[in-house]
């Protein structure tokens, strides 16, 4: 089958929180996605002359030939579906996040592929519920030609691709009369959020240990010097709601999120947490405990400290990991990396002292370029030892 390249208009979309409703009511979510579907962006795909070119259980990518008519249809399916949400608990509606790129595509019969696809299911993963996304190379081409807004969310780091994206928020022309809030800036260390954790136990006298509990996890995470805990105050603004954790995320600073939930049956309780980096919505960690409520001091205590005992090195790992994956945008940097790996793969005195003085170099032109300090740091320890020739 022959391929062809085309410059290519590409949105991605999939359904917010899709495995919490399915797993709350799969035939009842799949009926009610197939009806949003049939009703609202497929007729939108086409009146903006777009071609589906697959689906993907919740997801659909889609190719437009203009991506003028790409924003407009994702913003217009966005603006409708909170009228279909009318009267319909939180915790069950139907929200879509919206990705949009614009770049060249690998064409293969009716499919295609490429890093302007990739990029694309990127952009949609950073997007929250009923967001629209989109990259810069999108927001260049349409900024002067729809009254539309765009907020700048700056570099994103995305997976598989090598350099960073630069990310804009599409808002409506109603945001112009009341501008969101700005995201606030990360604090320079890594930063978290314990949010209230869900009363499973559908009893309201039970809100007292349940929130007790919180805070002793907030009270334990706090004792970890190197980690900034956001303050009970400002976390339990968002109880009894169903948030986006990637908006939390923007509104108070952080860059990871722990949320949870608490079930009681008779003096036996489960709790259960999970860790999510809240810039791209992966989960880090999960587990649950169980205990009894016949000495529920003892019981908190011990859970506050075990949480906090494994989210400490979870996060450590987390940010160690992060800063090793970043990549550096100085080619003078790059290239005194390229040129001291080999020398480090030789393993000698010599070769290691020489590679370690050509990272020092990359070092001093970019400060946070991760690979080129872990290896540094790996030629001054081995340089040290004896074994060496």
């Amino acid at each position: 089958m022959s391929q062809t390249r085309r410059l290519a208009a590409i949105l991605a979309a999939d359904v917010a929180g899709y495995s919490r409703l399915m797993g709350a009511d799969e035939e009842g979510t799949l009926e009610r996605l197939k009806a949003l579907r049939r009703e609202l962006p497929d007729p939108k795909i086409g009146e903006h002359h777009g071609r589906i070119v697959k689906t993907t259980g919740d997801g659909v990518l889609v190719e437009f030939a203009s991506v003028v008519d790409a924003v407009r249809c994702a913003v217009e399916v966005q603006q409708a579906i909170p009228e279909r949400n009318a009267g319909v608990a939180a915790d069950n509606r139907i929200e879509l996040r919206i990705g949009i790129n614009l770049g060249d595509v690998i064409v293969e019969g009716d499919d295609f592929y490429g890093d302007g696809v990739n990029i694309a299911a990127r952009v949609e993963a950073l997007a929250d519920a009923g967001g629209v996304f989109v990259s810069h190379m999108v927001h260049d081409h349409v900024r002067d030609r729809l009254p539309l807004l765009f907020e700048d969310l700056g570099e994103q780091q995305v997976k598989n691709i090598t350099r960073p994206v630069r990310v804009y928020r599409v808002r409506d022309t109603g945001a112009a009369k009341s501008p969101a809030t700005p995201a606030l800036p990360l604090p320079d260390k890594p930063s978290i959020s314990v949010l209230p954790f869900a009363n499973m136990s559908g009893d309201p006298e039970q809100e007292y240990f349940v929130d007790g509990m919180v805070e002793e996890i907030i009270t334990a995470l706090s004792r970890v010097r190197w980690l900034f805990v956001i303050a009970r105050n400002s976390s339990f603004t968002y109880k009894d709601e169903a948030v986006d954790v990637k908006r939390v995320g923007r509104e108070l600073g952080v860059r990871y999120v722990l949320e949870g939930s608490v079930r009681k049956a008779g003096t036996q309780v489960r709790i259960t947490g999970q860790l999510i980096d809240a810039l791209t919505g992966t989960h880090l960690w999960a587990d649950r405990f169980d205990g009894s409520l016949e000495d529920i001091f003892e019981f908190q205590d011990r859970v506050a400290v075990s949480v906090a005992g494994i989210i400490e090195p979870t996060l450590q790992a987390a940010e160690i990991r992060r800063a090793s994956e970043r990549p550096t945008r100085d080619l003078g940097a790059y290239d005194l990396y390229l040129r001291a790996l080999p020398m480090i793969l030789r393993v000698s005195k010599d070769d290691l002292g020489e590679a370690a003085k050509l990272l020092e170099q990359a070092i001093a032109r970019d400060l946070r370029y991760g690979p080129a300090l872990a290896f540094a740091s790996i030629c001054h320890h081995a340089a040290g030892c004896r074994w060496l020739g």
